[in-house]
């Protein structure tokens, strides 16, 4: 376990770098010195307390916030500094599966899948139709490409989302919670595909998740984030044995510690309207 990605042997084949960001949203501090790593043709899970910002963290990997400080680069370019253009071009090589799988409900199977093809590439049918197929047929949905999104479970609609994800071959997918609203099969299935596609495919793959059981099944690094800053970072097996108070806490489940259970607030007794106590010997 390591708490300087600058020294880590993933820092020379980073295809991400995170070095000193820095995000205030509504007041809020998201990001306070931020820095890690995304190791090339990896499986990364970015993991933390709700609230931390690990959606956030994708939307600034992919242009959509910029950060207010600090830098971001995605396969050598520095994200924040990219034209309309050049940010455009670097998200047609990044897959993003959302968390609710955001499949077009007026559209098949087939047509979710192909609509990448089909809004960015001029192909004729028959390649559009082998691609789809083929995509399909690696998450295991091949028959079910003229079913309709109301047709499918959760975990179906997942893996036509995943599909879609991977239709144009990326050379970086982003999971944002992909386990969310999973039964135990399909949750299986998914975590089979994401450590699939990424070692047959070459690519690299960032996972955005709690369910750390699942996480230890399909990443190779784990980054722990709290507090505006990665507290942490290792394998799994060396962030479950880990001896610090973070990940005692959230890898135990801890109700309280370094994320308090009380929310701050002013003093109980003065909220309740109750006078103020003076400390003894006070004048």
């Amino acid at each position: 376990m390591t708490d300087d990605p600058a020294k880590t042997p993933q820092a020379d084949s980073a295809l991400v770098q995170v070095r000193g960001v820095r995000t205030v949203l509504g007041g809020k501090t998201i990001f306070d010195g931020l820095d890690l790593d995304i190791p090339r043709g990896k499986v990364t899970a970015i993991m933390g307390p709700s609230g931390t910002g690990k959606t956030t963290l994708l939307r600034h990997i992919t242009g959509q916030l910029m950060p207010d400080a600090g830098t971001i680069r995605v396969a050598g370019h520095d994200v924040p500094a990219l034209s309309r253009n050049a940010l455009f071009d670097l998200r047609e090589k990044i897959g993003y599966l959302f968390q609710n799988s955001a499949l077009l409900t007026d559209f098949s199977v087939f047509e979710n899948v192909a609509f990448p093809l089909r809004q960015h590439l001029k192909l004729p049918e028959p390649i559009v139709r082998n691609i789809v197929l083929t995509k399909l047929q690696a998450v295991g949905l091949r028959g079910a490409a003229e079913l309709m999104p109301s047709e499918l479970s959760g975990g179906m609609s997942r893996r036509v989302a995943l599909a879609r994800a991977i239709v144009r071959d990326p050379m970086l997918i982003l999971y944002d919670e992909p386990f969310v609203g999973l039964d135990p099969i399909a949750l299986n299935q998914v975590l089979k595909l994401i450590r699939t596609l990424n070692d047959t495919l070459g690519i690299t793959s960032i996972l955005v998740a709690h369910e750390f059981a699942a996480v230890a099944r399909a990443a190779d690094l784990v980054h722990l984030i709290a507090g505006g800053k990665r507290v942490a970072s290792g394998t799994p097996a060396e962030l479950e044995h880990a001896d610090s108070a973070w990940t005692k806490q959230f890898f135990g489940g801890e109700a309280d510690g370094p994320v308090p259970f009380q929310y701050p607030a002013r003093d109980y007794a003065t909220d309740l309207g109750f006078p103020a106590v003076q400390p003894a010997g006070a004048a």
